[in-house]
């Protein structure tokens, strides 16, 4: 067994190791790349450090701002460039002459009359091919003194075509932006040309219009000739996307990211001098060549830094866990939260990163929001030393931002303090205020600090008002996935399942009303020893509330629930007795996962008895039976034993309040001499082996109970003539 258990507490270390490299390799490749990570500069803070001086030439990088402008500009300055189709007037009059001569052999051959109705196998309406057909098979159609011949129709149409071609024809897309100009490519050269030198298919389409009517064809016939004369407009100049896209990308690249040079040994910035825009894309732009000057075999050395800076970080964590939260740091589960968090809030800053606008779109790193979920499922003293590295890791990611770590640190400390003693969910909805001051008072301390202008602090309180706006409902609707997937059961649980409407409470003051008074009553109990011995006293109560909620079953079988003066034990064999009262550890089990009652509440069920010995029906088996024919492990119930101070406390406070109850005529001396007699026989029974308590804490426990006990069962006046009413005789008339 002991080899099994310590296979089992090496596989749960090399879990946790793996975590814990996972996390940091993970946030290490987050950090912002090719530049050496000093510290962050703000534009009217003073530079603290000695005179910085270029001990090598490198270009300064443009503003951001500055360089997308330019960038913009210059893509806007892109003509789009068309490329010219020599051959369009060949194709357009051969298409013509050639579907000329297909138009009228086909209607030559197969149709006979004028009729409308016979099928029409062009692309012309039907009125067109009509009129055509007309004209072919009539060979021509009087209209006043003009005389119109299909000859005459189809050289009217051709001659069109030909003078519209005098004029060049263009084919303008609708997604691209239209321009005053276009660029013509002839061969490896672009002739920028004006617009208006040329016809779109659309202007095309009018001129044609206007060519045919100088014929003076009548309006049908006219008609006619336009619509088949527009089929066979093809471009001379076609919009090519992909030169356009390459002169688009060449234009990119012609825009400079540099706006000058700074010489070797000469001075970026003074001693105390402040920095300006300038001077801070001096420096920027020194601490980026200095990370690419320095070569491949850095790159690998500044990542073993930033490796080294988190693991150091993350390590001042972990320590504390080990030293003060142990149950904590056993937990893989709830070791794999904590880097959940940490990963997760070191991508959003590294998304943050990446996105270059002209907004403190920083305030959207919701740190206040794993600093509250921290203190609600573990608590404030966790949550608090969590949101300090999580700043650190956090600012780190920023450049090591001191104004972006020390704003977060304040908002969200202050949002574990609204936090800490939480009652009812609703109430994380009050840390928006908290957050909201803490991040405002920070805003215009750096603020003024660094003579910010008035409108960009208003800026920095909208986004950090958006920040505090959305943190409470964020922390809502995660608290429910933490606890859902992780089984995790915090405060808000604890006080949700203290309920009384709750469906097992209701079936035990229902159904076993003497166990359910016993289970209040230890519920008091277990809260006060708790609140001494620092263990929690919620999850002592609530857990003094379901210990014994498989009584539920068959309350009649334990003696606090007998009414009458029938015991049923007394007609029962010991073994079939103890079988029964074992049973309801195991019945509560069961109802309680049936209703998803969480672990740590079930584990009160069997460890309120841990492996205690039935002594009642132990001693009677020996009276029956004989000492040497009876087993005592027959007679213990199963275990385990508490593994908990809260578990302890539970197993001290029922044996207590039981035997305090069947005191006939309890005082001090007597409440006093027993509790002490049954806690003394669970020490001396190693039934507190398993759990964290201390002698220092049980005698607390003692004095806590012996408190409430003598409160509960202080002895009162009899009313006059109290024996006659309890026998139930008539007093009224005396």
């Amino acid at each position: 067994m002991p080899e099994k258990k310590e296979e089992n507490i090496k596989s749960w270390m090399k879990v946790k190791i793996l975590i814990g490299l996972a996390t940091v390799v993970l946030i290490t490749f987050m950090f912002p790349r090719g530049e050496s990570i000093e510290s962050e500069l703000t534009v009217g803070a003073i530079w603290t450090h000695e005179d910085l001086i270029a001990p090598f030439s490198f270009p300064i990088k443009k503003d951001p701002k500055i360089y997308q402008d330019e960038v913009k500009s210059a893509v806007s300055s892109v003509f789009p460039v068309f490329v010219k189709n020599q051959n369009a007037v060949i194709q357009s009059l051969d298409s013509l002459k050639g579907y000329d001569a297909y138009l009228q052999k086909i209607i030559r051959e197969n149709y006979a009359n004028d009729s409308s109705g016979d099928q029409n196998p062009t692309f012309l309406s039907d009125k067109s091919f009509n009129t055509i057909k007309r004209l072919i098979r009539r060979e021509h159609s009087f209209s006043g003194e003009y005389q119109i011949t299909s000859k005459r129709f189809f050289s009217a149409v051709e001659q069109a075509i030909n003078d519209l071609y005098k004029k060049d024809i263009i084919i303008i897309p609708d997604n691209i932006t239209r321009k005053d100009s276009i660029a013509v490519r002839t061969g490896n050269f672009d002739n920028v040309d004006s617009v208006g030198k040329y016809l779109t298919v659309h202007q095309a389409e009018n001129e044609i219009n206007r060519l045919i009517k100088k014929n003076n064809f009548p309006a049908d016939i006219s008609g006619t000739a336009e619509e088949y004369a527009s089929h066979f407009i093809f471009p001379v100049l076609v919009y090519n996307p992909i030169f356009t896209q390459e002169e688009i990308a060449q234009a990119r690249s012609n825009v400079s990211k540099y706006s000058g040079i700074v010489n070797e040994n000469e001075r970026i910035i003074a001693k105390h001098e402040r920095i300006t825009k300038e001077t801070k894309l001096k420096i920027e732009s020194y601490k980026a060549a200095k990370g690419e000057t320095l070569g491949a075999g850095s790159d690998l050395l500044q990542m073993i830094g930033k490796g080294l800076h988190i693991a150091f970080l993350l390590s001042l964590l972990t320590i504390y866990l080990f030293l003060f939260r142990k149950k904590i740091f056993y937990d893989n589960r709830k070791i794999f939260l904590f880097a959940l968090n940490f990963v997760f809030l070191s991508f959003i800053t590294f998304l943050i990163n990446q996105i270059s606008v002209n907004a403190p779109i920083q305030f959207f790193i919701f740190i206040p929001v794993s600093a509250m979920l921290l203190t609600i499922i573990f608590d404030s003293r966790v949550g608090f030393y969590s949101t300090v590295i999580l700043c650190l890791v956090t600012g780190a990611l920023r450049g090591n931002d001191y104004s972006f770590m020390a704003m977060n640190l304040f908002a969200s400390a202050l949002s574990v303090y609204t936090v800490r003693d939480i009652k009812n969910r609703s109430q994380i909805f009050r840390s928006f205020l908290f957050i909201l001051l803490g991040y405002v008072v920070s805003i215009s301390a750096f603020g003024l600090e660094r003579f910010a202008p008035a409108e960009t602090i208003f800026i920095e309180f909208a986004f950090a008002g958006t920040n505090a706006l959305i943190s409470p409902v964020l922390t809502y609707g995660m608290l429910i996935f933490f606890e859902k997937i992780f089984k995790i059961t915090t405060d808000l649980t604890l006080l949700e399942l203290s309920n009384f409407d709750r469906p097992l409470l209701k079936d035990l003051a229902r159904k076993a009303p003497g166990t359910f008074n016993h289970s209040m009553t230890m519920g008091t109990l277990a809260e006060a020893a708790a609140e001494i011995v620092g263990a929690n006293p919620l999850l002592a109560r609530v857990g003094a509330y379901y210990h014994d909620i498989g009584k539920t079953i068959y309350p009649q079988n334990f003696v606090e629930n007998q009414l009458d003066s029938q015991n049923v034990h007394e007609n029962l064999s010991p073994e079939e007795s103890v079988s029964i009262i074992a049973k309801h550890v195991v019945e509560g089990i069961n109802l309680a996962k049936d209703s998803d009652i969480p672990q740590e509440i079930i584990d009160f069920i069997p460890m309120h008895h841990g492996t205690m010995v039935m002594s009642f029906f132990y001693e009677k088996a020996k009276k029956l039976y004989g000492e040497e024919k009876v087993n005592i492990e027959d007679y213990k119930y199963p275990g385990p034993k508490p593994n908990s101070k809260e578990t302890a406390i539970i197993m001290l406070a029922d044996g207590c309040e039981s035997a305090v109850r069947s005191i006939d005529e309890p005082d001090p001396t007597k409440v006093e001499n027993l509790i002490s007699k049954i806690i003394k026989t669970r020490v001396d029974d190693g039934q507190l082996d398993d759990s964290p308590i201390t002698f220092s804490d049980i005698s607390k426990i003692k004095e806590a109970f012996i408190g409430i006990l003598l409160g509960q069962h202080h002895r009162r006046i009899r009313y006059p003539k109290q024996d006659e009413m309890e026998k139930g005789e008539d007093t009224s008339k005396e």
